[in-house]
């Protein structure tokens, strides 16, 4: 009678026991690799961490915490997603990656605060991206903001066209990963912003167009996933300051597990980097499925 007690508690406890990440899988896709792989995953208050404690820069990441900030300003000062602005034509750089800028070539642009947001974090865009941060009153306010929520093992110190000035300046804006998971876990499950403003980021993340062959390339076709991306250009000697993807995955029982993976200074290819990505990803969504 005992042994059959004990064997039911174990069953018990073995329904109970949610499934975990497969660490030693992911350090096999990374190991021997040209370049520095960091890896976070929370998975339901467990996180799970490769080669964390180094600064990785964000590259386009950071976009997730420039429109965190503006957000926040918006919901602050009652300013409406449908707010209309002007973005002149002298701050649509030329030289760098700006799909709002192709769309209106030498424009004076009349547009809403929510289309600038969708195209910093859905389309990556850097001119728009530094029009909120001018917005909110620059790279260190989105510096501060960040760490007065509870997220310090970072900095922000450049803005994309600061960036492109000079390559280098890249490392500058690092994070851990393990502190782009706690802002994703935060900013989706705590309010840090209202409903409002959360679900309008939320769409933008969800409907994120850059990056398909990275962390979503490694998820089944109809699983949703929110998240932003990032990647630099290559030093004179070839090498990628980052390559990134971060972002939530809607899991069919209905949780989230929000992963990150950034890869510094990359000899690999840009198809190997987001190869990289790729099957972590699928290793993350086969061990908690």
């Amino acid at each position: 009678m005992r042994n059959i007690i004990l064997s039911m508690i174990l069953c018990f406890s073995c329904t109970l026991a949610y499934p975990q990440v497969d660490t030693l899988e992911i350090g096999k896709i990374i190991q021997d690799k040209q370049a520095e792989v960091g890896v976070a995953v929370l998975y339901k208050d467990k996180v799970y961490t490769l080669s964390n404690n180094k600064k990785y820069p964000l590259m386009s990441v950071f976009k997730f915490h420039v429109a965190v900030t503006a957000l926040k300003k918006m919901e602050k000062e009652n300013i409406a997603l449908d707010s209309m602005v002007y973005i002149e034509p002298k701050q649509m750089h030329a030289n760098t990656y700006s799909p709002l800028r192709d769309k209106y070539p030498g424009q004076r642009i009349h547009i809403s605060y929510s289309d600038i947001i969708t195209y910093t974090v859905t389309h990556s865009d850097n001119n728009t991206c530094d029009w909120l941060i001018g917005f909110v009153g620059g790279i260190e306010e989105v510096d501060a903001y960040i760490k007065s929520i509870g997220i310090n093992a970072q900095d922000l110190t450049e803005t994309e066209a600061s960036m492109h000035e000079n390559i280098m300046r890249c490392y500058n804006n690092w994070s851990t990963p393990l502190a782009v998971v706690e802002l994703l876990k935060k900013v989706y499950t705590e309010a840090i912003l209202t409903d409002k403003y959360f679900r309008f980021l939320e769409k933008a993340m969800l409907d994120c167009s850059t990056g398909t062959d990275k962390l979503k390339a490694g998820l089944p076709t109809g699983v949703r996933f929110g998240h932003k991306t990032g990647s630099s250009d290559r030093t004179e000697m070839g090498i990628k300051i980052g390559d990134g993807d971060a972002g939530v995955i809607y899991l069919p029982d209905g949780s989230k597990c929000y992963i990150v993976v950034i890869i510094k200074d990359s000899k690999e290819t840009d198809a190997e980097n987001a190869r990289i990505m790729e099957n972590i990803a699928s290793v993350v969504y086969n061990s908690l499925k």
